[in-house]
């Protein structure tokens, strides 16, 4: 419809006419940008966060949407999003499914605490171990409490095989020529495991698009707001104008971070990092060090710990544009 749509206007215009076509990122994804250029038409997708739009407007309609978009491509009031590859997009989307799946799991843990918060029942030792599943199981209930504890427990247990399969196929992806290389670099950095090192790698792409650190911060919405005039300095919190699922993923990694003393690794941490090159490893343990020591001085002042958090998962962003286009030395 759209290439029957442009040929009409090109008949009516009695001359060779040039388009340039240009829709907002969103549920359609990248299916359009590729059925246009397959027919040989310039389409460009464009990022919301970066339009130039008119604030406060009260009226929404597809015309106006459509008039924004047009002036946007004339005046070149936008950036652009960068198409992904279609393995980077494969990959992206496996991940993403992987994490909904750990969603769901984690309803049905709240559904399984909820109902034995209403039968009384509590367990005061660590959850969700294996003492804690043979606890639910050896429950004192009603017979039909049973029943539907039951079968919770086997919709928990499902979904907890479930994802494990997802993990394995995730490790196996990150060992793809591709991708082995810059995951097993990001891995060496405290709570970056492989599955967030894999989607940071498949969701952003090329690394040395951003000529800075904070360019890749502000790609994932980790950069900080401001609203200041004259003499008056506002600093608001992060924009979070960026990816969300990489975001979510790195504030997830920076809260192992804040965990442990200055300097200790883990064995976890020692395994992720055999094998990689020293001044990959040496690099990361420079920024670990760092991260850790920055979290106990702002803990030391006080500073809220979702503040802290944040501030940490925007350092460790910039370790990674480091680390991936090549600034280790």
């Amino acid at each position: 419809k759209v290439r029957s749509y442009l040929e009409t206007i090109s008949k009516n215009q009695n001359e060779e006419c040039t388009f340039k076509c240009g829709y907002e990122a969103g549920c359609l994804g990248f299916s359009l940008y590729m059925q246009l250029r397959a027919y040989g038409i310039d389409c460009t997708v464009l990022a919301p966060t970066t339009m130039l739009t008119q604030k406060g407007k009260r009226i929404k309609t597809d015309a106006r949407d459509a008039l924004l978009i047009a002036r946007c491509l004339a005046y070149g009031t936008y950036s652009a999003v960068v198409i992904p590859t279609e393995e980077d997009e494969s990959v992206r989307d496996y991940i993403r499914m992987c994490d909904d799946h750990k969603l769901q799991l984690k309803v049905t843990k709240q559904r399984i605490n909820a109902f034995c918060l209403r039968k009384g029942k509590s367990y005061e030792s660590t959850k969700w171990s294996r003492a804690h599943i043979a606890w639910l199981k050896s429950l004192e209930l009603s017979p039909v409490d049973r029943e539907t504890l039951n079968s919770y427990l086997e919709t928990y247990e499902a979904q907890v095989n479930r994802i494990e399969r997802f993990l394995v196929r995730i490790e196996e992806l990150a060992h793809g020529e591709r991708y082995v290389e810059k995951v097993g670099k990001l891995n060496s950095f405290l709570g970056v495991t492989t599955p967030t090192a894999l989607a940071v790698v498949a969701e952003t792409g090329d690394f040395s698009r951003f000529c800075k650190a904070t360019n890749l911060a502000s790609f994932y919405g980790l950069t900080p707001g401001e609203h200041s005039s004259g003499e008056s300095v506002h600093r608001e919190g992060i924009t979070k104008a960026g990816n969300t699922h990489i975001r979510r993923l790195l504030v997830e990694a920076a809260q192992s971070i804040c965990r442990g003393a200055v300097g200790s690794k883990s064995k976890a941490l020692k395994a992720r990092q055999s094998g990689q090159p020293q001044e990959v490893v040496a690099y990361a343990d420079k920024a670990n060090v760092r991260m850790r020591s920055k979290y106990y001085r702002m803990v030391r002042r006080e500073k809220k710990r979702n503040v802290i958090v944040t501030a940490i998962a925007r350092e460790l962003t910039c370790f990674i544009w480091g680390m991936m286009n090549a600034k280790i030395a």
